[in-house]
């Protein structure tokens, strides 16, 4: 017997939201880490919000969906919205009911801000480590750093003179024609963006283009390869290994640290800087640099060396990650703190991935 295409809902329905999620679902095991740590910043959430008032978006369901856009690569929080009015699995995840209404774009916006102004980003990435860190994940010891480029949000054609004369020759007509800067000088020290002038107009190398950039640093502990710290800078020649120290400088402990990273650190001033500091450089050879390498034999005789030069290329992993699932390849918002934030997010994101795989790899019952 054929059925009949049509719909009949029930007026009543005892489905819960937990019903239409499967039970391995990779989300669940990411869920339990994330409220864990939400828990745990309860206090740093009484400090920025007020006592009386109109309710806000609850910061732990701010966060849960800010977390969404990224493991999904939602382009846009107008799109993220969209599609939490429909996805089940959204709206499980971030803590709404089937009835809650779905906050506009506008609004959610806003009290996202708010917690990028106070910083509650880093506070969650910091808490998600010290739960890495009570399970047994972190390395003390051994660590890898590395950088990569983060494309500005802003064209070359707000890169302008400071001294607000103008060097752009149109080459063609119409409203948006292309300019030409053949010929013309165009620096750091003369120019700045208009549309965002904490972006830097850097080259990765010679074979590359100059884009508006910045400069995402991460240290990985080399255990688990988890991201214990991560920090965006202006894109310069130095701030890859300016970033590296200052993260080092944030490592815990006196005691003997090794850390692995690749040609770029090959530098006496950065060699010089992690031996004041206990910190033996497993840095990468740069023979072909003038003068030749800052590494020599009494570094790289040792198998602790080889090891560390095999492990640091997890870090690209991160990165990887990052930029096809992240979308951090270029950034979204302006701003030296505010594409930090974002950066931190991400790779607080990607940490969460990890962990919910080293984890959960065994059954929960199982474990208990």
């Amino acid at each position: 017997m054929r059925g009949a295409d049509g719909i009949q809902e029930s007026l009543f329905t005892v489905a819960k939201l937990d019903d239409f999620v499967p039970a391995d679902h990779p989300l669940r095991s990411i869920r339990i880490l994330v409220n864990e740590a939400l828990v745990r910043l309860n206090s740093v959430f009484n400090m920025i919000y007020a006592e009386r008032g109109r309710d806000s978006i609850a910061p732990e369901k701010l966060m849960r969906a800010l977390l969404v856009q990224v493991f999904y690569s939602i382009r846009s929080e107008r799109q993220l919205m969209e599609q939490m009015r429909y996805n089940l699995l959204f709206r499980w995840f971030v803590g709404l009911s089937l009835e809650d209404t779905v906050w506009n774009h506008s609004v959610f916006s806003k009290n996202r801000d708010r917690l990028f102004e106070n910083e509650v980003i880093e506070s969650f990435f910091t808490e998600v480590m010290r739960q890495a860190d009570r399970q047994g994940l972190l390395s003390k010891e051994h660590f890898s750093v590395d950088g990569t480029l983060i494309q500005a949000w802003a064209s070359q054609k707000s890169f302008r003179p400071k001294d607000g004369s103008n060097d752009q020759t149109p080459n063609g007509g119409g409203r948006n024609a292309q300019a030409d800067w053949k010929g013309k000088p165009r620096s750091n020290d003369t120019h700045a963006s208009t549309t965002d002038p904490d972006a830097r107009l850097y080259r990765k190398s010679n074979n590359t283009a100059s884009i508006l950039s910045y400069q995402g640093h991460v240290l990985m502990e080399n255990r688990s390869g988890l991201v214990v710290s991560a920090v965006v800078t202006h894109a310069d020649g130095t701030g890859e290994r300016e970033a590296a120290i200052r993260m080092l400088d944030c490592v815990p402990g006196t005691h003997s640290k090794t850390v692995g990273a690749d040609k770029a650190y090959d530098t006496a001033d950065f060699i010089a800087a992690c031996r004041q500091r206990k910190v033996t450089p497993h840095v990468a050879q740069n023979d072909g640099r003038r003068g030749g390498s800052a590494i020599d034999g009494r570094t790289t005789r040792h198998d602790g060396y080889r090891i560390s030069q095999i492990i640091r290329k997890r870090i690209e992993e991160h990165f990887g990650w990052g930029k096809t699932v992240g979308r951090i390849r270029q950034t979204v918002f302006r701003g030296l703190r505010r594409v930090d934030q974002q950066f931190k997010l991400t790779m607080t994101a990607s940490n969460l991935t990890r962990m919910a795989r080293i984890l959960f790899a065994v059954p929960h019952e199982v474990r208990q």
